[in-house]
């Protein structure tokens, strides 16, 4: 019988999918064909999923010779036919491709049959199209310098709050779609704190906001959480990840560091609202700026710039005997130049590193000409091994002092006398040659190289001075292609879940397209255009009627658009790792706000550093901190990078190695158990219970405080029925020493004068309210 259902429900499942997967096609294969074909958005990506394997950039895997992602050889002369062409310009009755992917005959068709490839009806009317309209190729969208278009028409004009909308509007209308109606008030606010704080709002926040009914109500929100000191902490967790900041050096021996300065200095310019092309400048260059304090380090850099050259020294660096040292510098500036590329550019230079990029136009000797740029650093493979306070920073290095903390980085959270130093860039007083190595190989150098940038993206202005700060002025120059629409997606990203390019670090040829690439544009340009003013670019996104609707999905809807590409519902998805602990802490009122300072050691399950150790150095063994340290947000836990922090890995957090753009969300049974056991949020259920019991208010009231301090809206009076169901069975089935063992966790005091079994038959409810699916979820 069991096996009966069970077939019965196995063919229930593939007869669903084929269904599903029959509806889309039929679905794309009804959509009317653009009246302007593009080799980019409408041609390019039919011939990478299905042509390419066999007639793309692989020559070891290219047949007949062909190569039709290339013109040149598209419209050749075939080999293996001559007088016959695979393209002819205006005449698809003459072009092979056409023939052969339109024909009946199984044994001229293309794709082969056996290849289990097939263009639809629709994918051949589109080459057809395009064939007929002469056939004509583009350079890759993404190296071409935007334009700002036109605010395109749409029929629902009453609907768009800002200029994003026309775009996000005339799609959906496009595919058939219609947006949600606005988020209700409280939602909204939940979704709009947690995005631009990472802390869910207030309880005044709260009220203030739900009274306030004038028009401007929700703008004021805004205003008033950008002002908050934790939005700079919330948008300086994407730049730690994408600048792979950690507390340790990794490798094997895996030595502490002192470069958590510099992540205060990155907090404190989001708060100031630095914009964005100085924001990177000072991180790439800052040691070539001039200074108007005068400071007489290296070159006349201020302190605050050097310190921002903090950022290309994240990287991980070797403190274990008996390496080589060139091959690891070469390390170093291989890791700096990589990041340069996917951070900053969102392309993937790493593959010219050995050999020519097989999919995007860029050459081994231009990977080796960026890589210049990195290559004159004043640092050695080895400095010194795994020790004591000298080894905390690598030279070249900066100090601070007292006295610089008092007067010019006052916001470096330095609470004692001890030295603090910090590894910053400086380059050499001579320029050291940079060559070619043959398969990337630190001994194997080839033909010597002179620094420029890639020819494809844009040619290196010789006006520039060759070195990083020559390089920053290469990448904000107006027709650079890449800088503003990078980042343009990776904030979108921050609020809407996914870019409007969803590959956040490759916008080359084997990239995903954009879903909107006039929005992508328009916003590109528009950021430009207003000074790189960071605030000013997340208000408009934050303030845009897309931002503002219910993320409420109909059966329609997830049908027609399950990835929300068209963005016909808001963003749902469960908030960062770092964000959890945020929303645990703030909640139950234990959050430390200080902002910055050193990195601390939580609650972490003993032995997990011990088994994994050289056992030298100040991070062989766990030492768990104590008392406010212990409630920090999760942006300050320390990383060791061989060790992470367990509980955050396990919500996809990074381990720091790499420069990471995009993180995974994924969804495990260990999130779950973590929620329901890690220390930190059953002593936050029991220090708000305990909080709830002091103030003289009946269960219902205490049961509907700690909802809305957790899930940032009144409960519903079912949910707080079976809530108040739930405490009335707890209180009956515990004694005092059961209670007693429920509330031994975590180090926060417990009240002398509390009831025990009302504490922990509260606490219980608390943590039942944690661990609700809404309480971690950005809906």
């Amino acid at each position: 019988m069991y096996r009966s259902i069970l077939t019965l429900l196995i063919a229930t499942i593939v007869w669903y999918g084929q269904s599903c997967t029959m509806h889309s096609s039929n679905q794309a294969e009804e959509e009317a064909l653009p009246d302007k074909i593009s080799y980019n958005f409408d041609i390019r990506p039919i011939l990478s999923d299905k042509c390419l394997a066999c007639h793309g950039p692989d020559a070891n895997k290219r047949k007949a010779g062909l190569r039709l992602d290339d013109p040149e050889s598209a419209f050749k002369i075939l080999k293996e036919h001559p007088g016959a062409h695979a393209l002819v310009a205006g005449k698809p009755e003459l072009s092979e491709v056409f023939l052969r992917i339109s024909s009946q005959d199984t044994s001229a068709l293309m794709p082969p049959v056996n290849s289990g490839l097939k263009l639809n009806a629709r994918e051949i009317k589109l080459i057809e199209k395009w064939i007929k309209q002469g056939a004509t190729y583009e350079k890759h969208w993404a190296f071409v310098a935007p334009k700002k278009p036109e605010l395109p028409e749409i029929d629902n004009e009453d609907w768009p709050r800002n200029e994003i909308d026309y775009f996000i509007l005339a799609k959906q209308e496009q595919k058939g779609l219609s947006p949600n109606e606005e988020a209700d008030k409280e939602r909204l606010l939940r979704r709009l704190s947690l995005d631009l704080t990472g802390l869910p709002p207030s309880l005044e926040l709260m009220e203030q906001f739900m009274a306030d009914k004038s028009d401007n109500a929700y703008e004021k929100a805004v205003d008033q959480l950008l002002k908050n000191p934790a939005y700079g902490e919330k948008m300086a967790v994407h730049w730690l990840d994408l600048a792979r900041y950690a507390d340790s050096h990794g490798y094997q021996d895996d030595g502490y560091r002192t470069q958590w300065p510099w992540r205060d200095w990155v907090i404190h310019a989001y708060n100031t609202n630095m914009h964005y092309n100085d924001f990177v400048t000072w991180q790439l260059a800052g040691d070539f700026l001039k200074s108007p304090n005068g400071w007489s380090g290296p070159g006349t850099a201020s302190k605050e710039q050097m310190l921002a050259t903090g950022f290309n020294r994240n990287h991980k660096i070797t403190e274990e005997g008996g390496v080589i040292p060139e091959e690891y510098r070469i390390g170093y500036v291989t890791d700096r130049t990589d990041l340069f590329g996917k951070g900053l550019l969102g392309v993937t230079m790493e593959c010219a590193h050995c050999h020519d990029h097989k999919y995007d136009p860029f050459s081994q000797k231009e990977y080796y000409r960026l890589f210049a740029f990195f290559n004159n650093v004043k640092e050695i493979g080895i400095e010194s091994v795994i020790g004591g306070p000298d080894t905390y920073a690598k030279k070249p290095l900066m100090e601070i002092c007292d006295e610089d903390v008092k007067n010019i980085l006052s916001f470096v959270n330095k609470r004692d006398t001890n030295k603090l130093i910090v590894s910053v860039m400086t380059d050499l007083d001579t320029t050291r040659k940079t060559f070619l190595l043959k398969r990337g190989a630190y001994d194997a150098p080839g033909d010597e190289v002179q620094p420029g940038t890639p020819s494809s993206i844009l040619p290196f202005n010789e006006s520039y001075p060759k070195n990083r700060l020559g390089l920053t002025k290469w990448m904000f120059d107006p027709k650079n292609p890449l800088t503003a629409r990078v980042y343009v997606n990776q904030l979108w990203q921050q609020f809407f879940g996914k870019g409007i390019v969803k590959t956040a670090g490759d916008f080359g040829m084997q990239g995903e397209l954009p879903t909107h690439p006039e929005l992508l544009d328009w916003l590109a340009v528009d950021f430009r255009e207003h000074g790189w003013d960071i605030k000013r670019l997340v208000k408009q996104m934050v303030t845009s009627a897309t931002y503002r609707q219910s993320a409420v999905i109909t059966p329609e809807k997830l049908q027609t658009d399950p990835d929300n590409k068209y963005l016909a519902r808001g963003p749902r998805y469960r908030v960062d790792a770092e964000f959890v602990r945020d929303l645990v802490l703030s909640s139950s009122g234990l959050l430390n706000r200080q902002i910055g300072g050193p990195s601390v050691k939580p609650y972490q399950p003993p032995g997990l550093w011990e088994g994994a150790t050289s056992g030298r150095g100040l991070l062989s063994m766990y030492v768990q901190d104590h008392g406010p340290k212990l409630y920090r947000r999760g942006m300050y836990t320390l990383i060791k990078r061989t060790v992470p922090p367990p509980s955050m890995a396990i919500f996809d957090a990074s381990n720091r190695d790499l420069c990471e753009v995009r993180r995974l969300k994924t969804n495990t049974p260990l999130q779950a158990l973590i929620m329901l056991n890690d220390p930190t949020v059953l002593e936050a259920s029991r220090v708000l219970a305990a909080k709830l019991l002091e103030e003289k208010t009946g269960i219902d009231d205490k049961i509907s405080k700690a909802f809305q301090l957790i899930v940032s809206r009144k409960p519903k009076e079912k949910e707080v029925s079976v809530l108040s169901a739930y405490y009335d069975k707890e209180l009956k089935g515990l004694d005092k020493s059961r209670a007693e063992k429920a509330l031994a966790v975590g180090e926060y005091p417990i009240p002398k004068k509390v009831d025990k079994v009302q504490l922990a038959a509260l606490m219980r409810i608390v943590s039942t309210i944690y661990n609700l699916e809404e309480t971690i979820t950005k809906s």
